[in-house]
């Protein structure tokens, strides 16, 4: 990760520690509490697809790739278990057609047992295209490169296409899918290709793919495609169902390869493992893209096998794209970070929604979390812009460690204190709106929370166990409007030392579902309404009408005007309402559990990550 560092891991630990002894009378600076979340785990989460697609390592394509004559071309024709060709450059012994100069090759008819051996030795690209040609092989690759400087795929204009291979490969061949390649490949055209991949994957390369157009349609007992250095769609209509991972780059050995990136087209993808997988980074940046991994979120996930929607081993960017995901596992997961710059995001998932063992930045664009277990979750979270609504069964944003575990026997108190003060784990929220439902914790940070921007609406549990906020360190707010609702016993605010002022209500009886409740002030201003969306105990509220020291009132049972986010709205006519409660700005909610003495929690490990 070395190209995507920006601070040392160590330089990251030592800026939080600070934070967390020393800045409990102010807001944490921007550029203090920016440093400490985005670098966790040393990695920039601020980067861009163009920053992160500038680092890797493809063959990029050119116009001279798409100019090609088919006078030129050698024609061959394909029939049943032989073929004749026009012209020089294909050696055909029975049902085995090799290609032994570079150059452009017109395949067409059907081949219903024999292969296509590219093997050459000259420079210039060797171009295959597939003008009404359906090939299959019962002991081998329909198509192999084997040798060949450049390797092309063209999908002849409006025609239909088809591969098939093995159901068995040789324990010494050389091949291993339907259609494979030893070197770069690419695949464009106008017209369709379905490939099925009998006993491994479909689409292979040990090189890289670029799939630039086509129709294709591909299932596999395994991997859908997988090109080893780098899997590149810019554009097309492609279709996988995989027994594996749908799409997949693995080359675990150079940090400039193993990625994924969809820069256009339509590309939908049904796996039993991941939907795409990807040893770097993975780069969706343009077209859209549907992702159904392990079943969908309905399935139980099986620990034995990784069924993600979008897993990267180093850094995930969503940009500009519309992706759709539907997961037993995380939907979108990376080991280091993640970062959404823009585009419609849509995840359903039965574990994790948005996930990151670094950083989760999120800094404009669209998520919408429809079911999940933990909503957004990493060892920080930032958010500086963009629309988010989460539904989560467990919390619904989730700051912890990804160093853990604590030391045997450590109280849940103890660890939390130790995973504040060892590592980089920091909520940051500058601007966006962000709607939260979650079962357990709305909110939950094992370590420092600011809040400086943004639209924020949280519903937590019913749960007396839970809040709809949990933080076990500095939590600050100095900018932006924060409601939050929930239970009673565990009820937090942010930092009576913050720049901005909370009022805190608690309720002596439940307030139900769909209830209309509106803050006034005492002078009889409304300062801020909204509708209940669960029965309510509690009830945070921070912008920066409200004044330290000030008497605030909760009235229920009024009517609002138009909303503003969620259920919070502008406050209307609430002169039949009923007074239930009274409380005073930058007041502790009263009576409440404090941090420091949660360690009675079920729920929850010792570091504040659900388990599974």
């Amino acid at each position: 990760m070395g190209k995507k560092t920006l601070f040392a891991a160590g330089f990251s630990t030592i800026v939080l520690t600070a934070i967390v002894a020393g800045c409990s009378t102010a807001a944490l600076s921007d550029a203090t509490a920016e440093a400490a979340a985005v670098g966790a785990l040393g990695i920039d989460a601020t980067q861009n697809a163009e920053q992160i697609l500038a680092d890797n390592d493809t063959s990029p394509t050119t116009s001279a790739d798409f100019d090609y004559s088919v006078t030129q071309a050698v024609s061959i024709a394909l029939q049943s278990t032989t073929a004749s060709a026009s012209g020089a450059g294909a050696v055909i012994d029975g049902s085995t057609i090799t290609i032994t100069t570079a150059g452009t090759y017109v395949l067409g008819g059907t081949l219903s047992d024999g292969q296509i051996v590219v093997d050459t030795a000259d420079e210039g690209i060797v171009r295959l295209v597939l003008d009404g040609a359906n090939i299959s092989s019962s002991t081998t690759a329909a198509i192999y490169f084997a040798a060949a400087d450049e390797a092309q795929i063209v999908l002849a204009d409006g025609s239909v296409n088809s591969l098939s291979d093995t159901s068995a490969y040789a324990d010494d061949s050389e091949a291993g899918a339907a259609l494979d390649s030893s070197t770069d490949l690419l695949v464009w055209g106008d017209g369709s290709l379905t490939v099925h991949g009998n006993a491994n994957d479909a689409i292979a390369s040990s090189a890289g793919v670029t799939i630039d157009s086509g129709s294709i349609t591909v299932d596999a007992v395994d991997d859908g495609i997988r090109g080893k250095d780098y899997l590149v769609i810019q554009g097309g209509d492609v279709n996988i169902a995989a027994g594996g991972d749908g799409l997949k780059s693995d080359n675990d050995s150079d940090e400039a390869r193993g990625f994924i990136a969809i820069t256009a087209g339509i590309v939908a993808v049904d796996a039993a493992g991941d939907g795409l997988q990807a040893e770097t980074d993975l780069v969706v940046s343009g077209g859209s893209l549907a992702v159904i991994s392990g079943g969908g979120a309905a399935i139980l996930a099986d620990d034995d096998v990784s069924s993600k929607g979008l897993k990267s081993g180093d850094f995930t960017v969503l940009e500009g794209a519309t992706v759709t995901v539907d997961s037993s596992d995380d939907a979108v997961h990376s080991d280091g970070a993640i970062h959404l710059g823009s585009g419609m995001v849509t995840l359903a998932t039965g574990d994790d929604g948005f996930h990151a063992e670094g950083t989760a930045y999120i800094s404009d664009g669209t998520l919408l979390i429809t079911h999940s277990v933990e909503g957004i979750e990493g060892q920080a979270v930032t958010i500086s812009g963009g629309s988010i609504d989460v539904t989560a069964s467990d919390d619904g944003i989730n700051v912890s460690s990804a160093n853990g575990p604590v030391e045997e026997g450590a109280s849940a108190a103890e660890a939390d204190t130790e995973l504040a003060s060892d590592s980089t784990n920091t909520l940051l929220i500058t601007g966006g709106e962000i709607v939260i439902d979650s079962n357990s914790d709305g909110i939950d940070v094992n370590g420092v929370a600011s809040i400086s921007g943004g639209t924020i609406v949280v519903t937590g549990t019913t749960d007396s166990r839970n809040g709809a906020l949990d933080t076990d360190s500095t939590f600050l707010i100095s900018g932006g409007t924060l409601l939050a609702v929930g239970s009673s016993l565990m009820a937090e605010a942010p930092d009576a030392e913050s720049e901005q002022t909370t009022v805190s209500f608690l309720f002596e009886t439940d307030i139900p579902a769909d209830t209309v409740v509106t803050l006034v002030d005492s002078a009889g201003n409304a300062v801020a309404g909204f509708t209940t969306l669960k029965t309510t105990q509690s009830i945070v509220f921070s912008s920066d009408e409200i004044v330290a020291g000030a008497s605030y009132n909760a009235f229920t049972g009024g009517e609002l005007e138009d909303t503003i986010l969620g259920g919070f709205a502008h406050a209307g006519d609430y002169s039949a309402a009923t007074l239930d409660s009274t409380a005073i700005g930058g007041d502790d909610p009263a009576g409440t559990v404090s941090r420091s003495d949660r360690s009675d929690r079920s729920g929850t490990d010792a570091g504040g990550r659900t388990e599974g």
